[in-house]
């Protein structure tokens, strides 16, 4: 594969070093890291793709799409939602949740109802027909990542997972980063 150039290739993008530190590692490691790189930029778009097809499918924004998965996750584990769950794990406004669901229940996505141990709160379940739809569209991409991951063996699926946590911990970290302190 020729790496010179590449989208991802950290000679390119930072030929002086001022970003990435590539002591001790040989142009087979920058090649191979460059090679990691575009695997991960090749599976996010992909997974975009398949996330806007299954949007279009279900003629659904992607907060309400993100609702759906997790009322389906509720669901699966038995689990009551209310409208303040909902709100915390999607991370938005009370006032967004509260027209998101209306939307949702005009379309037909969803149901509120009495929740079954706090007459005060309001249950949120998704309806049979959104759930099926969401697990042959959604349900049925999200089930290929497991072959893949099934066919590593302990050890490698180990390395994965530490590698994937530590790329989202370096990410993480740097969101935080003032973008004028100095380095």
């Amino acid at each position: 594969m020729d790496h010179s150039g590449g989208m991802y290739d950290v000679r390119s993008l930072d030929p002086d070093g001022r970003l990435v530190d590539r002591a001790g590692l040989t142009t087979a490691d920058m090649d191979q890291i460059s090679d990691l790189m575009t695997a991960m930029a090749r599976l996010r778009e992909v997974e975009r793709q398949l996330w806007e097809v299954a949007q279009r499918y279900m003629q659904l924004n992607q907060t309400d799409m993100r609702a759906l998965q997790y009322l389906i996750g509720a669901r699966n584990r038995h689990e009551t939602v209310t409208p303040g769950l909902l709100t915390r794990h999607l991370g938005i406004t009370t006032a967004s949740t509260t027209k998101m669901l209306d939307r949702l229940e005009h379309a037909g996505h969803i149901s509120r109802t009495a929740h079954p141990s706090d007459r005060r709160a309001i249950a949120i379940q998704i309806n049979p027909d959104t759930a099926l739809a969401a697990s042959q569209t959604v349900g049925r991409q999200q089930s290929y990542r497991f072959g893949p991951a099934a066919e590593l063996d302990p050890d490698q699926r180990t390395v994965v997972i530490d590698f994937l946590n530590a790329t989202a911990d370096a990410l993480e970290q740097a969101a935080n980063l003032d973008p004028h302190a100095d380095r």
